[in-house]
């Protein structure tokens, strides 16, 4: 038979055929391979390279833009040390006047929480001698008040150096401007809180104490860092005179001297001498607050510095019975004082308070914006008497006391052992031989050594002897 095909695939099996060829596609070009990422300090290197090069922008960042000839380290450097010595004694006298109020007492006495290991240094404050607070917050008022154009004089001085072209030159000069940041702004806010509290014009939102509390760490924690570095080239400075004038481009200058500079109007010891002059003007009118006597006419600045009036009751106050809510029902004949303790508690009426035996003690009024009075005869009640009332020996515990006060801070406060046991402590009913005026506390008021104004509480209505507050 003959074959149907020249095929050699069996029979009924499809001959495979081979498939198409596939056009080749064109090879892709070589990627050239990524460069590796420079590391961080290579990269900021470059960026300050490159802000050098393109110089500063016009403005106070360029060198020529600073010209007073006074400008240099020496005048820097005598202002920053007298702010080394005033700051240090603000500071001091600031954790002195925080003690003062007892903070960890009671919860009444504290208006900084979370304070933490910042309380590190708080003692019990003590009560003698009894003009103690009135020194020390004294001080820090006043000094605070005086060193004001010396602030403003060191900030003028090195002003240029706020303005440095590159702003980051590494990461070491990076922190050394965010502290110079802090200290700045740590400075202004904690002298101008300071100083509206001084004048009665806090307008801040949230505690004085608190935030008046916290920005002074901050300050004083950049002041310390700023003052390490600093500190060996500003006594240089001041060793080598006023007349000693550096290059401008040399390390010693530090960008504080203009290399252009304007003719001089003053010199440099006039400067210093104007600075010293307002910071002199500043204590002048206002220490009279604290001195008291005949300087307190002169204090023109304080609040507390003008005539508060004459008679027994003559002497400053900081708030009035009106703008405390203390309405004429609240200390008239139905007024009663309780007294608790030990279980026990006594209910007294005026007359009976004035019945028992009555104690006089010469104290002054010292409160925190600075201002204070003369000793006041006070007469009344000791505490430790009125502990004995409910059964409390002579190892008299810390007391509560509070007001009718309505609102406000300080309507109750917590005294601790030491200062209810001392013999001057009293419930004073009268003051310079005559009745406590309603503005002064009537019908009884807490009078203590050594303590601050507002632990003087006014109004009283209840003490409550060794409970928790």
């Amino acid at each position: 038979m003959g074959a149907i095909g020249d095929s050699d695939q069996p029979d009924g099996v499809p001959e495979r055929r081979p498939a198409p060829a596939r056009p080749e596609r064109p090879a892709r070009p070589e990627q050239p391979a990524k460069p590796p990422r420079a590391p961080v300090a290579e990269r900021v290197r470059g960026a300050v390279g490159r802000a050098r090069a393109a110089g500063p922008p016009p403005g106070p960042a360029r060198p020529g833009f600073w010209r007073s000839p006074l400008r240099g380290p020496w005048l820097t450097g005598v202002f920053g040390l007298v702010l080394l010595v005033g700051v240090v004694v603000l500071f001091v006298t600031g954790l002195l006047s925080y003690a003062a109020y007892n903070p960890d007492l009671a919860a009444r006495n504290d208006q900084t929480p979370d304070k933490g290991w910042l309380g590190f240094y708080l003692f019990t404050w003590p009560t003698s001698p009894h003009w103690l607070y009135r020194l020390t917050q004294g001080v820090h008022t006043v000094l605070g008040v005086t060193l004001v154009p010396v602030l403003l004089a060191k900030l003028w001085s090195v002003i240029p150096k706020l303005f440095e072209w590159p702003p980051v030159r590494s990461a070491a000069h990076a922190l050394e401007r965010i502290s110079l940041l802090l200290l700045v702004g740590g400075a202004g806010f904690t002298f101008v809180t300071g100083i509206l509290n001084i004048q009665l014009d806090y307008v801040f939102p949230g505690s004085f104490y608190t935030l008046h509390f916290y920005g002074a760490w901050v300050f004083v924690a950049a002041f310390v860092v700023h003052v390490s570095s600093r500190l060996p080239r500003a006594v240089r400075a001041v060793r080598a005179g006023r007349g000693w004038q550096p290059a401008p481009d040399s390390a010693e200058a530090a960008g504080l001297v203009p290399p252009r500079p304007a003719p001089a109007t003053i010199s440099r010891r006039g400067a210093v001498a104007t600075v010293g002059a307002g910071s002199l003007a500043l204590f002048a009118v206002t220490a009279g607050q604290s001195i008291g006597g005949w300087w307190r006419g002169t204090a023109l600045l304080a609040p507390h510095g003008r005539d508060p009036g004459s008679g027994p009751n003559g002497f400053q106050i900081n708030k009035t019975a009106a703008s405390s809510g203390i309405r004429p029902s609240d200390i008239g004949p139905a007024w009663r004082l309780t007294v608790r303790g030990a279980g026990r508690q006594a209910v007294l009426t005026r007359e009976m308070l004035l019945a028992m035996p009555q104690r006089e003690a010469a104290l002054p009024i010292a409160c925190v914006e600075g201002w204070s009075t003369p000793d006041q005869q006070w007469s009344g009640v000791r505490l430790t008497d009125l502990a004995a009332l409910v059964g409390l020996g002579e190892e008299t515990p810390h007391v509560l006391v509070e007001s009718v006060q309505r609102g406000g801070s300080f309507s109750s406060v917590v005294l601790a052992a030491n200062q209810a046991r001392d013999d001057r402590s009293l419930l004073a009913t009268r003051v310079n031989g005559a009745d406590l005026s309603p503005d002064h506390g009537y019908p009884a008021r807490v009078i203590i050594p050594a303590a601050p104004g507002v632990h003087n509480t006014k109004w009283v209505t209840r003490l409550t002897f060794g409970e928790p507050a």
